[in-house]
């Protein structure tokens, strides 16, 4: 009897381990399949991180040669441009000349440069000539004059009487008896056509000098007593004193909000629209647009577009 019951006992361990066994191997696969599923997930997730990053390495490959022409008031623009963006692409090189807004859209016109820089709007005919206007920042036009002078403040009424030579000497103003000498830009410059523009003295200036450069013009109106002009607003410097126009000064945050009336586009044109041109040209202003790019064009002290 008792044989028996230890047989009995026996079959009945050897039951509950073969049933814990069976439910071992079950609850398994259950396990395993969550686990290449979790596995599956994991795997599949940074396919849009991928494609990123080959784009990325596509641009960082991207070799050839940009050539820029045009406005010298874009020349510090254009050279940090160029700086940073070679830095950023070393297998890139980028020249740029500084000719002139006009000269440099006739270049871009004839295909002898890959991007005229002018610092005004294009002109219907240009546009029509297939030059594209890529606006790439905003600048704003500083009227100087030198350091001595007492005024401080101009009128649009009264700008327009000194430049047409209405006004010929600064005691009319509010300022010391000494004569205005008036300094502007030469013909075809982009600073001048859109000051006169801005202004409405087209044609109409008596200018006593009629300089060829951004730089000329500061060097001239720092050095000559009663001298006043205009020149881009990222190159006014100690030297000279920037007037206000209407009561607002010319400063960044004023242009911003629309209440310095002298501002004006800075263009990088191109012959066809961008997605036209070649690779090293379009990942140039892909790079102008991105937060880098738009870091390059405050540093010099101008405003973004958007």
């Amino acid at each position: 009897m008792v044989k028996s019951k230890k047989i009995l006992a026996l079959v009945c361990a050897v039951t509950m381990a073969a049933g814990l066994m069976a439910c071992g191997s079950a609850e398994k696969p259950v396990e395993t399949a969550a686990e290449t599923t979790d596995a599956t997930v994991t795997e599949e997730a940074p396919v849009e991180e991928t494609q990123e990053a080959v784009a990325e390495e596509a641009n960082t490959n991207i070799s050839g040669s940009i050539s820029m022409a045009g406005s010298t008031s874009m020349e510090k623009l254009a050279n940090a441009v160029a700086e940073s963006f070679m830095e950023k692409y070393p297998d890139v090189t980028v020249t740029a000349e500084f000719t002139g807004s006009s000269a440099g859209i006739e270049a871009v016109t004839a295909g002898s440069v890959d991007i005229g820089n002018s610092s005004r709007a294009l002109k219907d005919e240009e546009k029509a000539a297939g030059v594209v206007e890529n606006i790439v920042a905003i600048d704003g036009i500083a009227v100087v004059v030198d350091p001595a002078n007492t005024v401080n403040n101009l009128t649009k009424d009264q700008l327009i009487s000194i430049y047409t030579g209405e006004t010929k000497n600064w005691s009319e103003l509010g300022g010391e008896d000494a004569p205005i000498v008036v300094v502007g830009r030469e013909a075809g410059s982009g600073t001048r056509g859109a000051f006169e523009e801005l202004v409405g003295v087209e044609d109409a200036c008596a200018y006593a000098s009629e300089l060829d450069s951004t730089g000329a013009v500061i060097a001239k109106v720092a050095s000559t007593p009663g001298a006043i002009g205009y020149a881009s607003l990222d190159a006014v410097d100690g030297t000279v004193t920037a007037v206000a126009l209407e009561g607002v000064e010319a400063t960044v945050e004023n242009i911003k909000a629309s209440n310095y009336f002298l501002s004006r586009p800075f263009v990088m044109a191109t012959k066809g629209e961008i997605s036209e041109q070649s690779a090293a040209v379009k990942v140039l202003f892909d790079y102008l647009v991105s937060d880098e790019g738009k870091e390059v064009i405050k540093g010099v002290g101008l405003i973004t577009v958007d």
